[in-house]
């Protein structure tokens, strides 16, 4: 299940390339899903470990991804921390769902992601725990949380 806050937690890794940069093993782009995402989002094709091949840049290591695709492989990869997917684009927000039909994955929101309309995952500021899947609530709740009211998870 994918849980959200809205805002800043506390335990939350804020800046996902940096830490991406510092953490990533060379062979995650290896695994399938991450095969998948970097072709999707990246345009880009993985050709060994930590060497990327795009038409426009070229060959590249995976320190080089978009944010969007860093942040999802460190969410993967590491699934136990809570990462700031605000680094992400409305492009990432399938593979988060995807990701979380698995697992449980908490993550945090500093703004309005686009998941579309099929979609089902938690807002878990102040220890909401009610599974949301209507656009209107989501919009509602992210309103609510991100113009200044108190984030206490």
């Amino acid at each position: 299940m994918l849980k959200i806050f809205f805002g800043s937690h506390p335990d939350e890794i804020y800046n996902t390339e940096m830490y991406y940069s510092n953490q990533y093993d060379k062979n995650w782009v290896m695994e399938p899903f991450a095969q998948k995402i970097i072709a999707d989002i990246d345009d880009s094709t993985v050709i060994a470990p930590d060497v990327i091949k795009n038409d426009i840049f070229g060959l590249f290591d995976s320190d080089n991804l978009s944010a969007g695709v860093k942040t999802l492989l460190l969410i993967y990869n590491k699934p136990k921390m809570i990462f700031n997917i605000s680094n992400c684009g409305d492009n990432c927000a399938k593979y988060l769902l995807e990701m979380a039909e698995n697992r449980d994955i908490t993550v945090c929101l500093h703004h309005l992601m686009d998941f579309g309309k099929d979609f089902s995952f938690k807002i878990i500021n102040d220890r909401r725990r009610k599974v949301i899947s209507d656009p209107m609530e989501y919009l509602s709740l992210a309103n609510q949380y991100l113009r200044g009211k108190t984030n206490e998870g």
